[in-house]
């Protein structure tokens, strides 16, 4: 079934929802300096959430871009205005979080999403991936995401995010390839001896992890778990950037008062990150009911358009 120009793609949603769930959990550890990261969170969650989200920001510039240039003549001048803003935004995220990804996104979408909006898809697609595998054997970390932007962005073009969450038996299959392949690769990792492998096996694991995640969740939206998941992740994804901002704010104000900062209590650190989790998947959906965006999603669109957008739900009815 086609997607309508402003119709939302639910699948995205819940996995952007999805990704905020583990980046939170990453971001105290990271942002407290915390020590001593349990194994589990670092074989699951280090790394992983971060990818789908890398990925998800490509696929939504290309969104992005088809929709706005049916509206304006310019559309890459938004674009512009949009990375300038989450630039803006990244700079003063960074003094409560140093690391933090907005920065570097809205670098990395200026140096490589703008200039290859005017490539065809084929060559978005390989520029990625050689662009991420360069940055898997050489950069790590950050260096993964031009080519993950540039791999989301051929993906848009291609029409595969709304065409795969549709295909639960592709979807199976892929699932099952990537966790495979995931765990050979972990599998692999110390038996290679060491050298440059070693590195680029590390690195890649994750990413392999991250596919096979974002094609399980897809998968789990076939089940009976779809009103559930949509329920609770969806919303979240939809108000990703209030939420990753104010998730930010808050486990630095409350863990900084509870002495989590240098600590490894991750118990407490645990418990804190659920916690923000359930208070914005309670929000979140209250939010929704009267406006059509997060409060930091419609200043990003006001600076975007240049111009006061109408954000409350009615007042998006009366102008549509």
């Amino acid at each position: 079934m086609a997607t309508l120009p402003n119709e939302r793609i639910q699948a995205l949603d819940v996995l952007r929802g999805f990704a905020l769930c583990g980046i939170v959990l990453i971001n105290i550890y990271q942002t407290l300096g915390m020590r001593d990261l349990p194994a589990g969170l670092e074989h699951f969650v280090l790394a992983r959430f971060y990818v789908i989200f890398s990925l998800l920001f490509g696929i939504g510039f290309a969104i992005f871009l088809e929709r706005a240039s049916a509206r304006s003549d310019r559309p890459r001048v938004l674009l512009v205005r949009r990375f300038v803003f989450l630039a803006l935004l990244g700079g003063l995220h960074h003094l409560l979080q140093p690391g933090e990804v907005l920065l570097p996104y809205a670098i990395c979408g200026l140096v490589f999403l703008l200039p290859f909006s005017y490539a065809s898809r084929l060559v978005n697609l390989v520029a990625g991936v050689v662009l991420l595998g360069g940055g898997i054997m050489f950069v790590g970390g950050a260096g993964l995401i031009p080519g993950l932007f540039l791999i989301g962005a051929a993906l848009a073009a291609y029409r595969v995010p709304e065409e795969l969450p549709g295909r639960a038996g592709l979807l199976t299959v892929l699932c099952c390839g990537f966790a495979a392949a995931s765990l050979l690769v972990w599998w692999l990792s110390p038996v290679i001896a060491g050298g440059p492998e070693i590195g680029a096996l590390v690195v890649v694991q994750p990413v392999l992890m991250s596919c096979a995640y974002m094609t399980g969740v897809m998968l789990a939206l076939h089940t009976p778990l779809r009103a559930p998941l949509a329920a609770v992740l969806a919303p979240l994804g939809r108000t990703a950037l209030t939420n990753y901002l104010l998730a930010t704010v808050a486990f630095v104000a409350v863990g900084r008062a509870i002495g989590l900062e240098g600590s490894d209590r991750w118990g407490a650190a645990i418990a804190l990150g659920a916690g923000i989790l359930v208070v914005q998947a309670a929000v979140s959906p209250l939010w929704l009911r009267r406006f059509r965006y997060g409060p930091m999603e419609w200043l990003w669109r006001c600076a975007t358009w240049w111009r006061w957008m109408p954000t409350r739900l009615r007042e998006v009815r009366a102008t549509t």
